[in-house]
């Protein structure tokens, strides 16, 4: 069976989907360089670590609580960090069956494979460039991508599909 492509109901929808599409590419793309989301870095006091101590993932990134009462609106980002304020429109973008930012909890910690004992060290990539705040930095730019796509998203016109 073929793909079904529907049609914009007018030129002026077809023109928004366009520019959707424009702007889609656009924040996807260049998503390094978006501005990080203005969460609320909570980190803990008195304590003596350098940048990339400080900002260095260790176990995997979790939201605070846990069962039914977990609260996506605050990230437990490693031990001495939380980020605050995370938008529930951050959580309706989807990649598959879960969200963007979940992703990269996913994707983001210091873990060993089993089979190989092969290291895989999301800090040392801060390290080699130099930036010990990247890995918080690019949660914060994915929640940015995130809510910005939505908005893109729900401005959209409805599109009308005929059999």
């Amino acid at each position: 069976m073929l793909p079904r492509v529907p049609l914009a109901a007018s030129p002026e929808d077809f023109r928004a989907f366009v520019g959707a599409g424009a702007a889609l590419m656009k924040l996807h793309v260049d998503y390094e360089n978006v501005d990080p989301y203005p969460l609320e870095e909570l980190v803990s006091p008195a304590i003596d670590l350098d940048d990339y101590e400080l900002y260095a993932v260790g176990a995997k990134m979790k939201f605070q609580g846990s069962g039914k009462s977990v609260d996506k609106s605050t990230l437990v980002y490693n031990p001495h960090i939380t980020l605050r304020g995370i938008p529930e429109e951050a959580h309706r973008y989807q990649l598959g069956s879960r969200s963007a930012l979940e992703w990269i909890i996913d994707r983001y910690w210091v873990r060993t494979d089993k089979a190989s004992g092969i290291v895989n060290d999301p800090n040392a990539w801060t390290r080699e460039h130099g930036d010990p705040r990247y890995i918080i930095d690019l949660v914060r730019r994915v929640v940015t991508v995130s809510v910005e796509t939505m908005k893109i998203v729900d401005s959209l016109p409805d599109l009308v599909l005929e059999d």
